[in-house]
């Protein structure tokens, strides 16, 4: 497994990230939850994801437990304040109240007296940006978090909260956004932007919620437990990705991917880490045999050639508008 610095910063990351937004907690049982992360320990992961919303707390009390007696010091583990975690007005949003009480409550579940990254799950419209960053700014003197990133901001909200953070002297290094084959919206405004700043991206989504493994067929039924059947698991997340054009323009990516001697999830997951600025590719998992097949993907270069097939076969179902970042339809 190799690892990346995120943005400009000292921290190292391993190019593949361990995410649990649909599945610990909710899709998979804690065991099988358990066993997936021991196999992304054992492939060489040390950067794992999650968030205070995911399956209302559980699925960071479920990640805290999996990675009990594990070294501290050689993980980094990442988590999330934004969505509702509880029926109060107050249980929600990027407010000095719900940042400072959120925190605390995820290092709870999380089992550990600090968070590597602590990210703002997407934009508050209903907070000052003034007050949201000095709240991540007393988090990390506290000792709480040692670096900040953001979740699906725009290029002039990451470049806004970036300038308040140097104001502050707090390390802003990262932005989570969906980013595949498939979905590009990042490209035009927010990656130049975050060259120029030194934040890194830590996406999520690399293979389009298993849309680019090829196993959704035009005029098939999706296949039994997966993502696009099971509504806990994100069913009408995927339902935009769903279209027979989609399906038959990925259905071409499968002599490519042959080709290089890659997986169709292989190849979605080393496409995303051929872009400089991604630090990490965050993979989720219900089983520990698709962690090790995604693991595959770390490392390998693909060359000029098959990226330019990739584009030629996706070229007319990609979706490039910057405008669709932060979109109803990708909100978790």
């Amino acid at each position: 497994m190799e690892h990346r610095h995120l943005g400009r910063s000292g921290l190292l990351i391993s190019e593949l990230a361990y995410g649990n937004w649909i599945t610990h907690g909710s899709q998979v049982e804690e065991e099988a939850a358990v066993a997936c992360v021991r196999a992304a320990l054992e492939v060489g992961i040390t950067t794992f994801d999650t968030a205070d919303a995911y399956a209302g707390g559980r699925a960071e009390e479920v990640l805290g437990r999996a990675l009990k007696g594990e070294r501290r010091a050689g993980l980094e583990i990442f988590t999330k304040v934004f969505w509702p975690t509880g029926p109060g007005p107050n249980d929600r949003s990027l407010s000095r109240k719900h940042i400072m009480e959120s925190i605390d409550a995820s290092l709870g579940r999380l089992q550990t007296d600090y968070v590597d990254l602590y990210q703002a799950h997407r934009y508050d419209y209903s907070t000052p940006l003034e007050e949201t960053m000095q709240a991540f700014a007393d988090v990390v003197r506290q000792g709480k978090a040692l670096y900040i990133g953001v979740s699906e901001w725009t290029a002039s909200e990451i470049r806004a909260g970036w300038e308040m953070a140097q104001d502050l002297k707090i390390p802003f290094v990262s932005n989570q956004p969906q980013y595949s084959a498939l979905w590009r919206v990042i490209e035009a405004e927010v990656v130049p932007t975050s060259i120029e700043l030194g934040v890194g991206q830590v996406v999520f989504s690399p293979i389009a919620q298993g849309v680019l493994t090829g196993k959704y067929k035009v005029g098939e039924q999706p296949p039994a437990g997966s993502r696009a059947t099971d509504e806990k698991s994100g069913a009408n997340f995927i339902s935009r990705l769903m279209r027979d054009e989609v399906l038959e323009a990925v259905a071409q990516l499968k002599p490519l991917a042959d080709q290089a001697g890659l997986s169709m999830a292989q190849l979605a997951v080393a496409w995303v880490l051929q872009n400089d600025n991604v630090a990490a590719a965050i993979i989720g998992a219900s089983r520990p045999e698709q962690v090790h097949d995604n693991a595959k993907a770390s490392g390998k270069k693909l060359d000029a050639d098959l990226m330019k097939a990739i584009d030629a076969a996706l070229d007319p179902v990609v979706e490039r508008d910057p405008a669709k970042t932060q979109s109803p339809a990708q909100r978790p």
